[in-house]
């Protein structure tokens, strides 16, 4: 660690400023299994879970599957919601112990570690190595690159901290969270050290805006599926009901098939996750979603919308 108090104050800023990203990646609604993304009075008012709720929920389910990888990330997401970031670490370790090439599982444990070290000086070296597995993963991941900033200011290297971050505010969406708070530590972080950042940040833009951050799974997964063929509803004005129920079934058993060869097809996925439900298969529903979401684990935007499906299933 180089530089002076000031240097260290504004270091320290910056771990703090942290938890303004935090909502990075998969910072989203988990709704029904998870955070509602609101404070726990507003969503008590509107007759969702409190976070606490969901605390249970997760730890109950975790204790029937604890080989359920997504099913921790959830649980060190909602304890980090709650400020405990010691166990929101612990949660993350075994999400990344049983889904090790999950880019976002390992930057979220590393901003856990951060969070919860009581060392300002510098970012914990488990915390370190688990950015920078999450950025051999995937090196567009944005909380690892902008702790790895950190590091760098941390480390005294001022310029290239900002040079990164600046890196990482032309990839951010304009209706990101943490848009404007990227802005604000290149700014605070400049003026505390004489780089002047004004006319750069004044012209820098941000990324394509994606529409309040949100995808259109929810609305893919809730607008129903393709209706039968004129065939199928001949076929099945003949059929019993239970022959009927059949004949939907091996639709989407067809389905499932298609996805095998073609499995890198997240619309698939949603409709196979919206069909399993219709048809009151509500495991076999979970088992599409842990599939796709391993598939497309470390895409960002894709992993975002299959997450806002399955939420909008009740999954």
């Amino acid at each position: 660690m180089t530089g002076g108090t000031g240097t260290r104050s504004i270091a320290r800023w910056a771990l703090g400023g942290a938890a303004l990203v935090a909502a990075l990646s998969i910072g989203f609604a988990i709704s029904r299994d998870g955070d509602s993304g609101m404070p726990a009075e507003s969503a008590a008012e509107q007759g969702q879970p409190s976070v606490s709720e969901v605390i249970a929920r997760l730890e109950k389910r975790l204790a029937d599957s604890p080989d359920d990888a997504e099913g921790w990330r959830m649980l060190g997401w909602a304890y980090f919601q709650t400020g405990r970031h010691a166990e929101a670490a612990t949660a993350f370790r075994r999400a990344t112990s049983l889904d090790p090439d999950n880019a976002v599982y390992w930057s979220m444990l590393g901003e856990a570690l951060v969070l919860a070290s009581r060392d300002g000086e510098g970012l914990p070296a488990d915390a370190e190595a688990a950015f920078d597995k999450a950025l051999a993963l995937d090196p567009g991941d944005p909380r690892a690159r902008y702790f790895r900033a950190v590091a760098m200011d941390l480390d005294g290297r001022h310029g290239e901290a900002i040079e990164a971050w600046f890196a990482l505010l032309a990839d951010t969406p304009a209706d990101a969270p943490w848009a404007n708070d990227v802005r604000q530590v290149i700014a605070d972080v400049g003026k505390a050290n004489g780089i002047d950042v004004a006319d750069r940040l004044a012209k820098a833009e941000f990324a394509p805006a994606t529409g309040g951050f949100q995808t259109d799974g929810a609305a893919t997964a809730t607008a129903g599926i393709p209706g039968p063929t004129q065939e199928d509803m001949q076929a099945a004005q003949s059929m019993s009901p239970s022959e009927q129920q059949d004949m939907i079934r091996g639709m989407v058993d067809r389905l499932a098939a298609k996805l095998k060869e073609d499995p890198l097809n997240p619309d698939g996925w949603i409709m196979l996750m919206r069909s399993r439900v219709q048809l009151g298969d509500m495991a076999g529903a979970r088992e599409a979603r842990d599939e796709a979401l391993r598939l497309f684990r470390n895409e960002g935007t894709t992993s975002r919308r299959l997450r806002e499906a399955a939420a909008a299933l009740g999954l």
